[in-house]
């Protein structure tokens, strides 16, 4: 009888989903139980979660975890909010782990996990993870488990313990054994990735001083700037250049724009801590949502991309009406609200809006 109640259990594991530019956590339960042989996944799960259960079974099975044939359900909790994205491959493959006892159900308590699981067990890196690793900082994770190319970007929070790891073989024995995959490849000072482009600098402008006076006066007091002038007369080349003139950032600054880019995808792998103050220069051509935000699941727009710096509307009268009056209200209230059936979405938009436009079409 024992050996019989020991295949129908229960295990929980931890992650979180993302909101905006909020992180929520997610308790990812899994259930073994008798029945015709399925794998169900409940808790409001978008369509690329719902594809996690080929991923997890196929990989499991090319790994050489063999089940019996039972009925296994996935819950993400809570259940009212829909989990966006590949990045529960890991914890469901966790979860399933330890309800057939493959591995045990403590070692998988109060760890954070994240990340997308290829058919061959390979685990691969996805966006968001330093906000991931914010939240569970702010559970009391014991510590976290992402892909290994996610793992500099997870150990820029110096007091939360990462492991970052390349399969499930990897996986599995990480839970087991934590502290190599914790110690792997520490490095004492992470790189900075160089926003501007080219190393330009403003020193670079040769005459233009009634231009260069105003553009200093603008940066000096966070003002927005509009550039008058005929083509070829430098318009772009001072806007382009006015992030080098801005004040440096904090820490707490470059974390904030760090975790920003991180959800939209837009990091640099080898680089990923952001400390020079963005320039975003959207195309004319591009949509309100592009420039505000948005999408099923909002994501940043423009706005939110340039926050701490310069957004840059080059030939403005050629941005829509549309774009262009939607920029008011983030201009004085430094945040973005944006609400959809799923909920209102909170997005920062602290920027210095610099445009640019011939004194005639």
């Amino acid at each position: 009888m024992p050996e019989e109640r020991s295949l129908y259990l229960f295990a929980s594991v931890l992650s979180a989903a993302i909101f905006g530019v909020e992180v929520c956590p997610v308790q990812v339960e899994a259930d073994v139980s008798n029945g015709l042989p399925s794998f169900i996944m409940v808790g409001f799960p978008s369509a690329q979660v719902k594809e996690a259960q080929e991923r997890v079974r196929t990989a499991l099975k090319n790994n050489g975890y063999q089940f019996p044939p039972k009925r296994i359900t996935v819950n993400f909790a809570p259940a009212d909010m829909k989990k966006e994205g590949a990045g529960f491959d890991v914890p469901v493959a966790a979860a399933v782990l330890a309800a057939f006892e493959m591995i045990s159900p403590q070692v998988v308590s109060r760890v954070m996990m994240a990340g997308e699981i290829g058919l061959d067990g390979e685990i691969h890196g996805i966006s968001g993870i330093l906000p991931i690793v914010l939240c569970a900082r702010s559970l009391g994770s014991r510590f976290c488990v992402v892909p290994y190319e996610n793992l500099k970007e997870g150990r820029l929070i110096r007091d939360v313990p990462v492991a970052g790891v390349k399969n499930l073989r990897e996986l599995v024995e990480c839970l087991k054994n934590p502290e190599p995959y914790l110690k792997r490849e520490i490095q004492e000072e992470i790189p900075s990735i160089i926003n501007t482009d080219m190393g330009m600098d403003f020193s670079d402008i040769e005459g233009q001083e009634g231009a260069k006076r105003a553009a200093e006066i603008a940066v000096s007091g966070f003002h927005n700037l509009l550039l008058i002038g005929p083509p070829g007369t430098g318009k772009t080349m001072l806007a382009r250049r006015l992030p080098t003139i801005m004040p440096g950032l904090g820490f707490e600054e470059k974390l904030e724009l760090t975790r920003i880019y991180s959800i939209a995808g837009l990091l640099s792998r080898e680089h990923p801590l952001i400390d020079e103050r963005p320039f975003r220069s959207p195309h004319h051509t591009s949509t309100p949502q592009a420039i505000a935000g948005g999408g099923r699941n909002p994501r940043p727009g423009e706005i939110t991309l340039a926050h701490k710096g310069v957004l840059f509307l080059d030939e403005m009268p050629e941005f829509s009406r549309a774009s262009l009056e939607l920029l008011r209200q983030p201009m004085e209230d430094k945040v973005i609200q944006i609400a959809r059936a799923s909920g209102t979405y909170n997005f920062p938009a602290d920027f210095m809006l610099c445009a640019a436009m011939n004194p005639c079409p």
